[in-house]
């Protein structure tokens, strides 16, 4: 029997694939949902070979249609959704002064109201069930900003402000809502970044490492555990001390 059932949205790669890898571990049936079909099932195909058990969706942010059916098919399949985690994100990065309005509206509709959006579908069946996880995925750039990401900024800041909100109005019925706010992780989406620019971001990490996706993933694990069973509200920076 597993400890539950747990969706991670954008778990085909990345913060979310080791985030689905560590709470498989931790005993938890995952929901795989992201866009890329085939990566999707790379990943359930490693959890259960590991022995655990996972299904994949094809989610859609972009779309409230999407993430509606999404949840839909897993909560009428599974009769429930315990933890969800909020980890799909984009970036579009440019000044603001010349910012299309489309980067500026995909960037907040799938870092942002995507979240929301999934959050929306799992508090029903948790009030009923007087328990639940939420984990959002936020970003040293949401506490510290950055120069040319003013749209990802505006939608990790978002994000803290979403789950200080949401903490308060659920904390009565047993769920907690935390964000983590990972720093300089090993990804895609850094690993695309010029070397003088990545030299200069680890210049500023007093670990002086880049973080692992391993690393906000065990964060992850620890909230949605019943050692952090009196932690809620909270936003949880795993940066190697970029920020602090």
């Amino acid at each position: 029997m597993s400890n539950g059932v747990a969706f991670v949205t954008g778990s085909s790669r990345g913060i979310g694939r080791a985030t689905a890898l560590a709470l498989s571990g931790a005993g938890y049936a995952i929901i795989v949902g992201s866009p890329e079909l085939e990566k999707n099932e790379e990943v359930a195909g490693e959890i259960r070979a590991a022995g655990g058990e996972a299904v994949t969706m094809n989610l859609d942010l972009t779309s409230v249609e999407s993430i509606k059916e999404s949840f839909g098919k897993v909560l009428k399949e599974k009769g429930r959704i315990d933890v969800l985690v909020n980890n799909a994100g984009i970036t579009k990065d440019g000044l603001a002064v010349r910012m299309k309005q489309e980067d500026w509206n995909l960037v907040l509709q799938i870092n942002l109201n995507g979240a929301f959006t999934a959050i929306q579908q799992v508090l029903p069946s948790m009030l009923r069930n007087r328990w639940g996880r939420i984990v959002n995925i936020s970003s040293v750039v949401g506490q510290a900003g950055s120069a040319g990401q003013a749209n990802y900024a505006a939608s990790k800041a978002g994000i803290i402000g979403l789950t200080k909100a949401l903490a308060q109005e659920v904390a009565s019925r047993n769920i907690t809502v935390n964000a983590v706010a990972p720093g300089y992780i090993q990804t895609d989406m850094t690993a695309v970044l010029p070397e003088e620019v990545k030299a200069k971001i680890l210049a500023a990490v007093p670990l002086q490492r880049m973080g692992k996706p391993e690393d906000i993933a065990n964060a992850v694990k620890f909230l949605v555990s019943e050692d952090a069973a009196y932690i809620t509200g909270q936003v949880l920076a795993v940066n190697g001390g970029m920020y602090m």
